[in-house]
């Protein structure tokens, strides 16, 4: 990612945990994450409602205000795909049979290899551009101020 930004990628985790616990779906199963603005693609059944939209801000922006701190533990492979859906994990991902698990404070916990803040507050504010619906793929576009 030429444009790759850590405080982008620590709020497409805090987005990811939001849009299943508001929504019940998995975490994004694309991204496209750059310094200016990022995007994220869901499998889902609809559009969402404006109110939806407004919420799922507020709820973002109420996660990062928390100051969460970001921490790394490593697990083993078997642990992991016991834990995590590991799909999206590239194969860099795994050093000797164990991976890197991404924690933002108690509120999520995933598999990744990126860079990240060290605490919620360092994201800034979370702003959601627009949202789009096709063909069972909700669009989340947003940036950060």
């Amino acid at each position: 990612m030429k444009d790759y930004d850590h405080r982008m990628h620590t709020a497409e985790h805090i987005l990811n945990q939001t849009m299943m616990r508001m929504f019940g779906c998995n975490r994004a199963f694309a991204s496209h994450i750059e310094r200016r603005k990022s995007k994220c693609d869901y499998r889902f059944n609809r559009t969402l409602t404006t109110d939806e939209e407004k919420d799922l801000e507020l709820r973002v922006n109420e996660v990062i205000a928390w100051n969460l701190a970001v921490a790394y533990e490593m697990v083993t492979y078997d642990e992991a795909a016991e834990r995590y859906n590991l799909d999206r994990l590239p194969d860099e991902a795994i050093d000797e049979e164990h991976l890197r698990i991404v924690h933002v404070g108690e509120y999520d916990a995933c598999p990744c290899i990126g860079d990240h803040v060290n605490e919620t507050n360092e994201i800034g504010t979370f702003h959601l551009i627009s949202t789009s619906f096709d063909d069972g793929v909700l669009r989340v576009r947003f940036k950060l101020s």
